[in-house]
């Protein structure tokens, strides 16, 4: 029994994660669907965008294909079904529709390469993965083929598997640095559970920045991003601010005019860890300064998988880079699914 078995008796959803293009995204969703086939576990297949052609389309570098096993249940739009080398059984013709045409659940009936693809929302892929359960699905793995950090969302699945490499940079520090970093803002504490909570989830139905109270007042303002707006925002915080509350991206202007006394009086809540665009450098100078942050929803991150490899021809020792990977974030497994 192999690491998707071990992940399939704790979550039932797992998206698969990129740090980068050609981080093994494909490479890691292959090992997992080959793995499957040996457990005898019955996969979904879904995907944000579009995967499994031999050709990335934006860099035309060529790309592992998705080979899928007799009994996979998989989404498919119908300008992809007929390019398919398998054979497949339509199920559903759901109520998506795709760039590619409507979106079809289907029943792999003859084993082959399959290019698969899903609706580009994240709570609409959570509604077809409802619907593929339904055909017997024990485990589902989404593939984020376009927007590779907003299928981390927690609203999407219950954990990601999160695939990273030598891509990100030639030294392997930075990129042991970098996807430690990406671990530590998704591990980000969730908000208890309190009133300030309870208002904000209350009031977020037009994602617009608030203002929350010591004594329950809730002010909303007229912003439904912070990009830029760090003066506005200082100008609204007064001796009641006890929670602001910021909807959309996270970035160092959105705090980087307020006033640092104010910046540790209150504490700022984001819906989930992928709003924040902060370099490590600039997040843990920020924290230096006293800046309190907790999430609504955070992520869980089930495994990571290391490519010690990058397209412009440099390469890293696969098992120094797991080695180091893995003492870095000792309490997730890495692996290297080519050894």
């Amino acid at each position: 029994m192999g690491l998707l078995y071990d992940l399939s008796t704790k979550y039932k959803t797992l998206s698969i994660v990129g740090m980068a293009k050609n981080a093994g995204k494909t490479t890691a969703m292959n090992y997992l669907i080959e793995e499957a086939m040996d457990d005898g576990i019955v996969l979904g297949i879904t995907s944000i965008g579009r995967d499994g052609e031999s050709q990335d389309l934006v860099t035309g570098t060529e790309k592992p294909r998705i080979y899928l096993d007799q009994d996979t249940i998989v989404t498919v739009p119908t300008q992809l079904y007929d390019l398919a080398d398998a054979g497949m059984e339509i199920l559903k013709k759901t109520r998506f529709s795709t760039p590619m045409g409507d979106l079809l659940i289907c029943r792999v009936a003859d084993s082959g390469y399959v290019q698969i693809a899903g609706p580009p929302a994240a709570m609409d892929t959570k509604r077809v993965c409802e619907e593929m359960f339904g055909y017997g699905c024990e485990l589902i793995l989404i593939d984020g083929a376009i927007d590779r950090k907003s299928i981390a969302s927690p609203e999407t699945s219950d954990a990601i598997i999160l695939s990273t490499g030598a891509v990100l940079s030639r030294s392997m520090k930075k990129v042991v640095d970098e996807t430690a970093h990406i671990v530590n803002l998704y591990s980000i504490p969730e908000m208890e559970e309190c009133q300030g909570r309870r208002l904000i989830e209350e009031n977020n139905f037009d994602d617009k920045i608030m203002m929350i109270g010591k004594d329950g007042e809730v002010r909303k303002l007229d912003l439904t991003t912070g990009l830029g707006a760090a003066r506005y925002i200082d100008d609204e915080i007064d001796d009641n601010t006890e929670y602001v509350y910021i909807p959309g991206a996270f970035t160092n202007s959105v705090i980087a005019d307020i006033n640092p006394k104010k910046l540790k009086r209150v504490k700022f809540i984001l819906k989930n860890p992928t709003k924040i665009f902060l370099s490590a450098m600039d997040w843990n100078q920020w924290r230096k300064k006293g800046f309190r942050v907790n999430v609504l929803k955070n992520i869980e991150i089930a495994a990571i998988t290391v490519n010690p490899w990058a397209p412009s021809g440099y390469t890293f020792d696969s098992e120094t880079l797991r080695q180091a990977m893995q003492d870095a974030l000792p309490d997730i497994p890495v692996i290297d699914v080519r050894v």
